[in-house]
């Protein structure tokens, strides 16, 4: 019988050695001393002891560092004690580790069971355990994440399913049981991530602003970082990823209580550590106390803000901040109140906030007028949203000075000390302009006597500036054969029209930069872009966006009226839209009930006959590169209108596509030839307008997309249910009460279509008119691209993440180096 046992034990090691090695099938046991290792190579599964330890553990190691490297651990609370353990996967798709004697030291939990389980190691350091589908997880381990995240490792709670993924440190190196601290997001108020010693508060991240965590490390806050945030009542959840994949990259919480972000660097084979938090003093939770500002440049690092003084003067000056801050002169609900506005700050502890995400600063500032216990308000949205409205209803906790990086705050103050302050500053102000003014105006006069002369002698190349041109300006190859009739404005005429470029006017912020409304003379509306000097995108897209739309015209195209360029000055002037861009309606609860299926499969129309001419039918094949909601406009009868055309490309003669090293675009929305490789094409395009029209028929982005039974994109969730014929699952329930059935499920078909891994089984956009126009017969779509929706991380453009809706932020990326 012995012999039968250790015959049967080697046959079951010989089977594994000739499977793949990165799967554990059923009933064939990983033993201590043997390795699976991922696809990629990148990360291992095997038994280890951590560093000088005898004890023995199951975990996930990097597989090509030569430093041991522990991701996750599966026993870390019962570790073994020898080496005759092993993991058994049974038929009912439960991993088992068992010690020598049999007993079991820890197993997968899982209330499913699928047929035919298999466990494998995938190259994102993510064990699961599947069916013969590649993405239907019975159980992963970034579900049960111990210390440290990894790029696509999904971190956050939800109530409903009980998920609670969160980081805890090891109890020592040598020890990877639970240690003292832990990062964890709380839900309370409006959510945020704490780093928690135990029960007590360590740091705080600050709340999500729209692109970050507001106290996020600036390393975290660069473009090579792609991040996935969503978030309502129920659930909050956050993910990241590198753009360069390449790269290897951790997010541990140490057992000192840092979390720290580790790079590999494969020249001095060691971990390069970058930002890590807390970083400073100012970083450790309420520092200076209640409503204390918190500089770590100052001596001492602690000061009491405009308005306010210490609660204990002398502990106060003794460097014992405990009692924080106080108004100097108390509120009084009785009295008339004001806000006074503290720019530049990390928010106060958002715990017993309350958040509303269609409310404007000014009806923002009305609520908390009304609401005697609301103490401060602000708009936590950065990504240049009017709409958001974040009120207090405690004494204001943890706050720190940031200067540019912070955001604005509007504390509750008593009216008449206000006031006071006020006549004093006007005073002063007064007597001030009333000794200048006197020896200013020969200058002022002689001045404007200079400009008005210089203004008549170039009136003709400013302000109507017709037939100028702007050719001479812009030595491209695109523009030197030919002149560009474009008219050019002066920024006079600008500044007037927008009313001096006020907040009231903007309309938005992207990549190029802030977005204004404004009326010319003769009454005509325009948007204006201007050129931000911080801009991502630069003087190259502003000058490929005036060639490109000066030569174009069509209905579905944005129509550019003209542009500014003096001094340092550089704006594009647009013709006014009125109905905002598709994502303003698609992606917002409210609005979103507008777009009925008849407006829907116009606007889808639309854009295909825009992209065909592009692609075909004007003076140059123009390949856009950067198709997605936020890109499409609607005028008055909600016509669609493509625009942004900064990162398109043109061809001649029978060219079609070309290679770039410069990868720009929005993560979601690229082909995976040109996100990956940087091939791009007429089809790259056809690819984004897939996930354009899908995201138009779920009213879900495809980036961020969650489904609890699998971790596809919206792509792979819609080519499934497509497979299955329930495609008409996926239809937001709003939308199905007007669709035409036959309609919508062409619109899906075409879109999958669209959508293709390989380019060339992709249909071109005369193909695409004809198949929605008609009823002739469509091929069956084969598996789209990017279909793992989890390894595609976030944005962060125009398009924000809002609490109360589950929803990602867009990150257009204009370029991407390998480290």
């Amino acid at each position: 019988m012995e012999a039968i046992n250790i015959l049967f034990f080697l046959s079951s090691i010989w089977i594994l050695s000739t499977t793949a090695l990165d799967t554990i099938p059923v009933n064939q046991p990983l033993t201590d001393g043997t390795t699976i290792i991922s696809s990629g190579g990148k990360f291992k599964l095997e038994f280890f002891s951590p560093g000088t330890s005898g004890k023995r553990y199951l975990g996930i190691l990097f597989n090509r560092v030569t430093v041991q490297t522990v991701v996750w651990v599966a026993n870390r609370e019962t570790p073994l004690n020898d080496t005759s353990s092993a993991l058994n996967l049974t038929r009912q798709g439960i991993l088992t580790l068992m010690n020598g004697s049999g007993r079991v030291i820890w197993s997968s939990n899982s209330t499913r069971h699928v047929e035919n389980p298999i466990a494998q190691l995938l190259d994102s350091g993510n064990l699961v355990v599947r069916d013969d589908s590649t993405e239907n997880y019975l159980w992963q381990s970034f579900d049960y994440p111990t210390d440290t995240a990894l790029p696509g490792m999904k971190l956050g709670i939800d109530l409903k399913t009980g998920f609670r993924g969160f980081l805890r440190s090891w109890k020592s190196r040598n020890d990877p049981s639970k240690g003292e601290f832990s990062w964890v997001f709380d839900l309370r108020g409006f959510p945020q991530p704490f780093v928690m010693n135990g029960s007590i508060e360590r740091y705080r991240s600050g709340p999500w602003n729209g692109r970050g965590f507001s106290n996020s490390p600036s390393q975290l806050q660069s473009p090579d970082y792609n991040y996935t945030y969503m978030s309502d009542p129920e659930k909050v959840s956050f993910m990241y990823q590198l753009t360069d994949r390449s790269i290897l990259a951790r997010v541990v919480m140490q057992v000192n209580g840092v979390v720290q972000l580790s790079i590999w660097n494969n020249q001095t084979q060691n971990w390069d550590d970058y930002d890590s938090i807390p970083a400073n003093n100012c970083d450790i939770y309420g520092q200076c106390q209640s409503y204390g500002f918190c500089n770590s440049g100052n001596t001492p690092i602690c000061r009491c803000p405009d308005k306010f003084e210490p609660k204990d003067p002398t502990e106060w000056a003794r460097g014992n901040w405990s009692k924080g801050c106080v108004r100097k002169t108390s509120l009084n609900c009785q009295k008339e109140v004001k806000f006074l506005k503290y720019p530049g700050i990390k928010f106060p502890d958002t715990r017993f906030a309350w958040y509303s995400r269609g409310v404007t600063l000014n009806a923002c500032e009305e609520l908390c007028l009304r609401n005697c216990s609301c103490m401060a308000y602000a708009n936590p949205d950065i990504t240049g949203t009017n709409e958001g409205c974040l009120l207090w209803f405690h004494e204001l906790m943890d706050i720190r000075e940031f200067g540019a990086r912070g955001q604005d705050i509007y504390i509750k103050l008593d009216s008449s000390k206000l006031g006071n302050s006020s006549i004093k500053k006007v005073k002063i102000l007064s007597i001030s302009l009333s000794v200048a003014a006197l020896g200013l105006l020969l200058a002022l006069c002689l001045i404007l006597y200079v400009r008005r002369k210089k203004k008549d002698q170039n009136q003709q190349h400013f302000s109507k500036g017709r037939g100028t041109r702007i050719s001479e300006m812009f030595c491209t190859n695109e523009s030197k054969d030919e002149e560009l009739d474009l008219p050019l404005f002066d920024f006079e005429t600008i500044s007037h029209a927008t009313n001096n470029f006020s907040l009231s006017n903007k309309l938005g912020e992207g990549g190029f930069g802030p977005v204004y409304k404004g009326v010319l003379k003769d009454g005509q509306e325009i948007a204006v872009k201007r050129l931000s000097r911080y801009s991502a995108q630069g003087t190259d897209e502003f000058k490929n966006e005036v060639i490109f739309i000066a030569k174009l015209q069509h209905r579905n195209l944005v129509k550019l009226l003209g542009c500014c360029i003096q001094a340092e000055e550089k704006m594009l002037v647009y013709e006014y839209m009125p109905n905002n861009s598709l994502d303003w309606f698609l992606f917002d609860t409210d609005r979103r009930s507008l777009l009925d299926w008849p407006k829907c499969f116009h606007i889808i129309n639309g854009i295909a006959r825009g992209l065909l001419y592009l692609h075909q039918d004007s003076r140059l094949r123009i390949i856009h590169r950067d198709l997605k909601p936020s890109n499409v406009l609607l005028d008055t009868d909600m016509n669609p209108k493509i625009s942004d055309f900064g990162m398109a490309r043109s061809f001649g003669g029978n060219e079609t596509g070309a290679m770039t090293k410069r990868v720009v675009g929005t993560y979601g929305y690229m082909s995976p030839e040109y996100a990956g490789e940087g091939k791009f094409s007429v089809k790259s395009d056809v690819f984004s307008f897939g996930v354009l029209v899908l995201e138009i028929l779920s009213r879900k982005r495809n980036r961020g997309f969650f489904h609890p039974d699998h971790t596809h994109n919206l792509l792979g969730h819609v080519w499934i249910l497509f497979k299955e014929s329930r495609v008409m699952e996926v239809i937001d329930a709003q939308l199905r009460q007007s669709c035409n059935q036959s309609e919508v499920q062409r619109s899906a078909h075409v879109s999958l279509l669209c959508v293709q891994q390989c380019p060339e089984d992709r249909p071109s956009m005369a193909a695409v008119v004809l198949m929605l126009g008609s009823d002739v017969a469509l091929p069956l779509p084969k598996e789209p691209g990017f279909f793992n929706g989890r390894s595609q991380s976030t944005e962060a453009d125009t398009s924000s993440s809002k609490h109360g809706e589950t929803s990602v932020n867009e990150l257009s990326i204009t370029q991407l180096d390998a480290r």
